[in-house]
């Protein structure tokens, strides 16, 4: 290995990329990489190519015959079509946090891949539970999504890495809706590393955009910040000349303005919210189908809403939601996102009947929006709490914990 080739010791290569020596053992046995970002930079010091870097990383290909695998796994279980649908729809109703553990397993060792089907139609499909607010199911379907995804990058085409680039990108996304940094952090960095070796600007945003919001709920604005700049800059930089990467642009900016607003930098935040108000005016109201960002005029209006709460700014903020409506958002996640963040700004106003029947119907388009959020499952008991007896409290509090 490139350390032991210039006769480094541990600690000499530690002292050189910031970390203990355990962590350069922990690295070079693989056990469980849990920071990208280190492994790189031990990379680059001791000379190893990133394209061989990434070769190491791929997962390691299965050669078991069928004779030789436990006839009772798992695995045979999702390679059978009939059984696996039946064990995904159990593994679904156990919940999100039942199912963190089997991504755990998937992100520490890549399964064998399943091979059931064409990677295209299973990323539609996974992002379309993601935008139903199908959580539970999503995670569910995660870890044989990754081992295919790992499968095909093995092709070291740029197209094929991109897609995982992707996939590790909306396991974050999915992640952070549970509120699972830590874990959400590990899946953007990878998204990243995936990113960068594709070569796609598209991928390369989506991947900074989930970093930067892990960092931004890990208290670390500022990094959150620099890179979302960096990330529009680049996008900036190809001259925005498709609907996608303007789509993309606009995106960039939403978080960057919302970013700001969490650190209380209010000019900053109002000045960002309204470049990508611009940017994003010509972009079609309806997002054609597959589109990695897929943001509209009325998105833009929506993130503006949650600029002005997040600067504790609620009437602003309930101002700037007035004529928004559920039928102008194409996806059950939008429509319901609409509801959660009014009712924030409702109940930041000190509105409960408000608050409570803006999450009904938030609930009512996408249940997995106010039950698997943290932040929105909050309100809802202190709802329960603090007013019982208010008009939507109670029809609220049952639809949402009555299956939990």
């Amino acid at each position: 290995m490139g350390r032991q080739h210039r006769a480094w010791t541990l600690a000499a290569l530690a002292d050189r990329i910031g970390c203990s020596p355990a962590t350069v053992s922990r690295l070079e046995r693989r056990t469980r990489i849990a920071d990208l970002a280190l492994l790189h930079r031990a990379a680059q010091e001791v000379g190893v190519p990133r394209h061989i870097l990434m070769t190491s990383l791929a997962p390691r290909s299965t050669t078991a015959t069928a004779a030789t695998r436990v006839t009772a796994s798992q695995r045979d279980a999702e390679e059978d079509p009939m059984r696996r649908r039946t064990l995904l729809t159990a593994t679904a109703a156990a919940g999100p946090a039942a199912l963190l553990m089997g991504l755990d397993d998937a992100l520490a060792d890549t399964p064998a891949p399943p091979g059931a089907g064409p990677m295209d139609d299973r990323l539609t499909g996974a992002r379309t539970l993601y935008d139903q607010g199908a959580h539970a199911r999503l995670l569910a379907v995660l870890p044989g999504l990754l081992a295919d995804a790992h499968h095909a990058a093995g092709s070291r085409r740029g197209l094929d890495r991109a897609r995982l680039s992707a996939v590790y990108s909306l396991a974050s996304a999915v992640l952070i809706k549970l509120g699972s940094y830590d874990r959400a952090r590990l899946t953007a960095d990878r998204a990243r590393t995936w990113a960068e070796i594709s070569g796609s600007p598209l991928a390369a945003a989506a991947a900074a955009r989930e970093l930067a919001i892990v960092l931004r709920h890990q208290d670390q604005n500022s990094a959150a910040q620099r890179l979302m700049s960096s990330a529009a800059d680049g996008l900036e930089a190809t001259g925005l000349r498709s609907d996608a990467t303007t789509a993309a642009y606009a995106q960039m900016l939403c978080t960057l303005a919302y970013t700001a607003a969490r650190a209380g930098q209010r000019t900053e935040a109002l000045a960002m919210a309204e470049e990508a108000r611009r940017s994003a005016r010509h972009l079609p109201q309806t997002t054609p189908p597959g589109r990695l960002f897929a943001i509209n005029p009325a998105a833009v209006d929506l993130y503006t809403v949650g600029v002005h709460w997040a600067l504790g700014d609620a009437g602003a903020a309930l101002d700037a939601g007035r004529n928004l409506r559920p039928d102008q958002f194409p996806t059950a996640e939008r429509k319901a996102r609409l509801g959660t963040d009014m009712a924030r700004a409702w109940w930041a106003w000190q509105r409960p009947e408000q608050t409570a029947h803006a999450l009904l119907d938030a609930h009512r388009a996408s249940p997995g929006e106010v039950r698997d959020r943290p932040a929105i499952r909050r309100i809802v008991t202190e709802l329960a709490e603090r007013h019982p007896r208010t008009s939507g409290v109670r029809e609220l509090h049952t639809a949402v914990t009555q299956f939990t």
